[in-house]
This record gives structure tokens, C-alpha cells and sequence, in this order.
């Protein structure tokens, strides 16, 4: 519970410091004394977000302090613990608030985030102020209501959770989809190409060694001439090279019985006879590969020409063409990756659509089960505050798919990541009328009574520790206010409530009231605190609320009788 309130230099507050206990405790004073301030420095220590306009005027810095009281296995506790905090000795939340719109957080002395912040304070209080009537109206909380009455909090985390993976893996086989059709689009001409180099069979420096080839081929008549013309030298003619060296060799042959120094020429000269006839034939085996056919050369040509065509058209050389082939082969080969990712995908897809369609399913019939049980209770509770005969319905609807792409159940019921329901509360204020929604209906004094009485029937299941109600008393009077009263001492015998009223028929409820007050000191506008702790302080506070400024004999009588009925 909220066991202690300070706050400094914020708005139109000086210092406060507020102690509350268990029960209900009321906090009244006229209006423009700054009730609603207080409320909002309790949702900035919440975790609400801060703005520099909030500190008082001429100050650098807003200072907000609460201390609650926490149990061990609280969730706050357990926040705390896994911070490596101890929350033995309470929690105690301080914020400080810069005129340059800075803000810091301090959790039981040590500085935090805002994030964390929210995360402790998640179920320590909650309050119900005009805003949050007018949150009522909106259909989607309504959901949020219902869950948390049904307890189906957890599962709808499950449906949350299948959703956030269903989501990604649907984009992504839409992505890949959106690949394949344009790989189709594509593989005609891929194959094409893949076809058309396949085809050509070119080999790695082909086009270097073709060129070779041509300058032989378009000179071959004159390599023949020379070739051969050389055979006639050596071999064939008159008087060829064989012949006068071998004439050479026997003169010289002569004379080497007489001389044997000439035996190594004589040995010589009878080896280049030989290496002139092995050369002949050379030539002559080699004169026989010569090719003269110009039809040769013309296919020679067109060869060149397809290679050079292919690759002007992949890249300008053979190596750009080879490196595109593979290219190419590679996207063809991933058109099949791509099937099988899809495949793959949409079998992940699959199991995880029939766990979310159970779950779904579960949800809803958990949701409409408990639907029953909150309007029945709620109906109840209306009654209780005046509104007997008003009936109240909680709607749960579906939206019908008529896209096969979305998510959606057996049925075609469309799935959301909170599950496959929409929920709106009714309300037919009077017999008769046909129930519509809140936003369609309720006025002020119905919509304070319709949160007053939500707030009861959650209170069975809620685990908040301390209710925070402003203007719960906005447009109702007379007997409706006393039956909100004695609804709000109800509450505070299961909860913490604090409640800020203009109502003496409410106030009187209270087993401990505030008196909120405005003063001018040295010409700045002041907001006080007093704890009315003496049965005549409260006596005269009720007597004020009821008869204004000037307080008569018979106000203070009417005012000590209310007094009496409240702690009746």
C-alpha cells in the first residue's frame, strides 16, 4: 500500500508531505486547490511521463517521493530482487524533475529507468480519474478488462506470442514468393543464356589460341612454299645439301687415313647428313599439316565471331563470360533453394497457425464464459449504485476473413495477435431501450458509477493494492452518491482507496480525510495538506462541504450526523 506521499516545488505545491493507511481515505477542498495535482504527481511516480511545465514557476527542479509498503512475494519484490535490490523494508519511489524537462528515477536509492520503473510499479495502484472514464468508453480496452477479470492474461501472451512468430515467417514467404515469380519471370532467358554459352562449348583461352591458329592459317601458302622449298634445298634438287655434304665428307674422308685430326669432321659431316635427312622429313611430315582449304579459315573466323559476340554480350572476355555463366547457373539453381525455403517456411507456418487456432479458440470460449459472470456481477454492482434497472452486456464479436492470406481460425474468423474476439460493453441506461455502446450512452454521473462498479467487480480478482479515484462523484448526488460512498467503504475494506471528493455524502465514508486548501504567501499561490485527525476537524470540513463558506449551528449538526452514518 501507499504508506507515504511528498511533494516539492511542483506546480502550484510547495512541500507536502501526505501519510495514508489502509482503508478509505478521502481528500477534500475546494475546487482549483489542487486535488488533480496530487493525482498527477502519484501517475508521474508510476511511471508516466514527465514535462518541464510541471515545476513550479521560478524553481529548477520538482521533487516527487512515495513510499509503499510491499509483501516478500509481491511483484514489485520480485522486480526489485531481480535488480539485486531488497524490498524488506518497503519500496520507496523518488523523482526528480528538472525545469529543463530532465528527469531521473531513484528506486530505493538507486537510480533507474523509466522502463523499470513501470515494470515495479505495474500493480501497485491504479486510478480511476476522468480520463480514465473517458477510457472506459474506448473499445479496446474493453478487452483488456475482460482479460484481466477472466484471467486469460497469460493466454492471450501465448496468442501474442505465436502471433509475433506467425507474422515474420508469413512476410518472409511472401518476400520469397515475391523472388520466385520474378526468378520465373527471369529463367526463360536465364536458360537462354546458360543454353546459348553451353552451346558455343568455349574452352578457357580459346579466343587466345584461335588467334594464333588464324595467323597461321592465313599464312599458310607462304609457309608452304618455304617449308617445302627448304625440302628441295636440302633433299631433292641438283646438287642439294645432302648431296654436297655428303661429296664434302668423302673427299675429306680420303685424307684422314693420313691425317687423324680429320676423323672427328669426317664423323661430323656424317651426322649432318643424317640430321639433314631427319630434318627433311621433318619438314616434310609438317608440310603435310599444312592446311590450304580457305574454308578452314572462314570457320575459323566464325568462330572468333561467336566468341567475340558472346563476349561483347557477357562482359567483354572470357573470364567476365565464365563468371557470368556461373552466375547464371547459380540463379537458376536457387529458383529450387527458393522452393525449398518456402516449403520449409510454410511448414513452420502451418504448426504454428494450429497452435495459435487452439489457443485462439480456448481464449474465446474462456472470454465468453467470463463475459457471463462480469456483466452479471457488474449488473449487480449498478444496482447497488442507483442504476437498477440499467442493463449491462458484454458484446464479444468477430471479424469475418475474406482474405486466404490472413491469419485466421477453422471458421474464418479473422485472428489478432489479443486473439480472435472484439469485445464492447453495452449499456440500456432504461427499459426499453435497446443496449448500445458506452460511447453511444452513458453521461458523466453513469460513466463514474460504471467504472465505480467495474472497479468492484475487479477487485475480487485484481491484484492491485491501492485504488486512486478522482471525480468518481462527477454529475451524481443525493442517495446515488451515498450508495457510491458506502461502495467506495466496501472497496477500502479489501483495498487501499484513496478518494478525491466534493461530496460530504461520500466523504463521510471515509476512516481517515485530507483537507486540501489554497493560500497566498509573499504573493505566490500555495496547495497545503492538513490531516483532519480530530472527530471536530472533520466535523467542520463535512460542514464546509455542505454549507460553503459560512458553517451555521444546524450545518455542523447535519455534518456530525453524517459522520455518525458513515462509521455506522
Amino acid at each position: 500500500m501507499l504508506s507515504e506521499l511528498a511533494i516539492k516545488k511542483f506546480a502550484i505545491i510547495d512541500d507536502i508531505r501526505i501519510p495514508f493507511k489502509n482503508g478509505l481515505s478521502v481528500l477534500t477542498g475546494e475546487t482549483g486547490a489542487g486535488k488533480s495535482i496530487i493525482i498527477e504527481a502519484v501517475n508521474l511516480l508510476l511511471g508516466s511521463r514527465a514535462s518541464s511545465d510541471l515545476v513550479r514557476t521560478g524553481e529548477e527542479m520538482a521533487e516527487l517521493e512515495a513510499s509503499f509498503d510491499i509483501e516478500p512475494d509481491s511483484h514489485a519484490a520480485i522486480i526489485l530482487a531481480e535488480q539485486g535490490m531488497d524490498g524488506s523494508e518497503g519500496l520507496m519511489i523518488r523523482r526528480l524533475i528538472s525545469s529543463t524537462g530532465k528527469s531521473r528515477v531513484f528506486i530505493n536509492s538507486r537510480q533507474a529507468t523509466l522502463d523499470l520503473l513501470k515494470q515495479v510499479t505495474w500493480n501497485l495502484a491504479g486510478i480511476s480519474s476522468q480520463h480514465a472514464h473517458q477510457g472506459l468508453l474506448k473499445e479496446e480496452n474493453h478487452l483488456d478488462i475482460l482479460d484481466e477479470f477472466a484471467g486469460t492474461c497469460s493466454l492471450r501472451q501465448e496468442v501474442t506470442a505465436l502471433y509475433g512468430k506467425i507474422l515474420p515467417i508469413a512476410k518472409k514467404i511472401a518476400s520469397l514468393k515475391s523472388q520466385r515469380e520474378d526468378k520465373i519471370r527471369e529463367q526463360d532467358l536465364l536458360q537462354f543464356q546458360v543454353d546459348e554459352i553451353e552451346a558455343a562449348g568455349i574452352l578457357p583461352n580459346e579466343d587466345e589460341e584461335l588467334d594464333i591458329q588464324r595467323d597461321r592459317l592465313e599464312n599458310a601458302s607462304k609457309i608452304f612454299e618455304v617449308v617445302n622449298g627448304g625440302i628441295h634445298e636440302i633433299y631433292d634438287r641438283e646438287r642439294s645439301l645432302i648431296e654436297r655434304i655428303s661429296a664434302l665428307r668423302n673427299q675429306i674422308e680420303k685424307f684422314s687415313r693420313v691425317d687423324d685430326a680429320l676423323d672427328n669432321v669426317t664423323e661430323r659431316l656424317g651426322s649432318m647428313g643424317f640430321e639433314l635427312q631427319d630434318l627433311a622429313e621433318t619438314l616434310r611430315t609438317y608440310s603435310a599439316t599444312i592446311d590450304l582449304d580457305p574454308e578452314s579459315l572462314e570457320l575459323l573466323n566464325q568462330r572468333l565471331d561467336l566468341i567475340a559476340k558472346l563476349k561483347r554480350k557477357y562482359g567483354g572476355s572470357l573470364a567476365a563470360l565464365f563468371e557470368e555463366y556461373e552466375t547464371m547457373r547459380s540463379d537458376l539453381a536457387g529458383t529450387k533453394e527458393l522452393e525449398n525455403s518456402i516449403r520449409e517456411l510454410a511448414e513452420d507456418k502451418e504448426g504454428f497457425e494450429q497452435q495459435i487456432r487452439l489457443k485462439a479458440n480456448a481464449l474465446s470460449l474462456a472470454r465468453q464464459k467470463a463475459g457471463v459472470v462480469l456483466a452479471d456481477l457488474a449488473q449487480r454492482e449498478l444496482a447497488a449504485l442507483e442504476m437498477g434497472k440499467a442493463r449491462f452486456e458484454v458484446v464479444i464479436s468477430h471479424q469475418a476473413s475474406e482474405n486466404p492470406e490472413d491469419l485466421q481460425t477453422q471458421t474464418q474468423k479473422k485472428i489478432f495477435s489479443t486473439g480472435m474476439d472484439k469485445i464492447c460493453f453495452y449499456l440500456s441506461p432504461n427499459p426499453g431501450e435497446s443496449a448500445k455502446p458506452l460511447v453511444k450512452i452513458a453521461s458523466g454521473g453513469e460513466l463514474s458509477r460504471i467504472v465505480l462498479a467495474l472497479k468492484a467487480v475487479l477487485s475480487t480478482t485484481q491484484s492491485l493494492e491501492t485504488l486512486i479515484f478522482d471525480e468518481v462523484d462527477a454529475g451524481i448526488g443525493g442517495a446515488t452518491s451515498e450508495k457510491v460512498g458506502l461502495k467506495l467503504k466496501e472497496l477500502g475494506a479489501k483495498h487501499q482507496v484513496i478518494c478525491i471528493t466534493h461530496l460530504a455524502q461520500i466523504a463521510k465514508y471515509g476512516a481517515s480525510q485530507f483537507r486540501i486548501s489554497k493560500q497566498v504567501v509573499n504573493d505566490r499561490t500555495c496547495t497545503s495538506i492538513i490531516p483532519l485527525e480530530t472527530q471536530r476537524e472533520r466535523v467542520e470540513e463535512i460542514a464546509r462541504m455542505i454549507g460553503g463558506q459560512e458553517i451555521t449551528p444546524a450545518t455542523l449538526i447535519h455534518a456530525q450526523e453524517l459522520l455518525l452514518q458513515g462509521s455506522s
